[in-house]
């Protein structure tokens, strides 16, 4: 499958060496409690594999992401479920959905207050909406270093190319009471992920903080990479494994 050039995310590398996203996900169902015959839409469905147990649930489920690289793959596995090319912060559904649900999504969109009005909008009366994401601190060992070493290097870092935003608690539960909804539960919690391969840390970075680089040469990048896994191999790397340092937010709101 060929890139768009707008469309970063490799979704073959993504299903190869980062199915921990999804697998870390599952437990975020049994927070959903979804009920068969709901109706549920997953925000930042990926490549379709936790939209695809929720289906086994008999759910009608409805996935988007942001990626068509993403929901090409997902339509490719699983055909018979509902994928769509849509930005959670341009979404156009009117009190549609008993849930909406999202696993680590939701901290790659900048504009986080849009976001939780368009969910709520997409919910019925009584609709739930459950999340997980990135929360404050999250891999702030990895990017900290990565900063540090193009620093360094003498490439001026722009801190625009930091592609996350990491709420706190009390930040993410805010805006969604501003979007309207009563938060029922907000947790922060430490969640350090094992990834794959003697090159984890390298694949991960390469995945999802290749924006930080910018502009910069591959051999740069290189050089920084290596860097940043020399530095971080004692905190890091255990048992032959590389951990990625992640803290985790999950939330459940309702609209009333």
């Amino acid at each position: 499958m060929k890139l768009n050039k707008l469309d970063s995310w490799n979704a073959h590398l993504y299903d190869e060496k980062h199915e921990f996203v999804s697998r870390f996900g599952k437990d975020l169902i049994d927070l959903l409690a979804p009920m068969k015959g709901e109706r549920i839409l997953d925000i930042g469905c990926g490549t379709g594999d936790l939209a695809y147990e929720l289906d086994n649930l008999q759910i009608d489920i409805v996935g988007v992401d942001k990626s068509a690289n993403m929901i090409n793959q997902a339509i490719a596995k699983y055909p018979h479920i509902t994928f769509q090319v849509d930005d959670v912060t341009d979404l156009k559904y009117q009190n549609e959905f008993d849930a909406v649900f999202s696993n680590a999504t939701l901290h790659w969109v900048k504009s986080p207050g849009r976001a939780l009005n368009c969910i709520y909008n997409s919910l019925d009366s009584g609709g739930r909406f459950v999340a997980e994401l990135g929360g404050k601190g999250n891999v702030k060992l990895i990017t900290d270093e990565i900063i540090k070493q193009l620093d360094i290097l003498g490439t001026d870092y722009n801190p625009g190319n930091f592609p996350w935003y990491f709420p706190s608690i009390a930040e993410y539960s805010t805006l969604m009471e501003e979007a309207g909804f009563r938060v029922v539960f907000a947790q922060h919690f430490d969640r350090p992920t094992p990834l794959e391969g003697k090159n984890g840390l390298k694949t991960w970075i390469e995945m999802f903080a290749g924006s930080m680089f910018g502009e910069q040469a591959d051999d740069t990048k290189e050089l920084v990479v290596t860097k940043v896994e020399n530095n971080l191999k004692e905190f890091l790397y255990k048992d032959g494994s590389w951990f990625a340092d992640y803290k985790r937010v999950r939330v459940v709101g309702i609209k009333d």
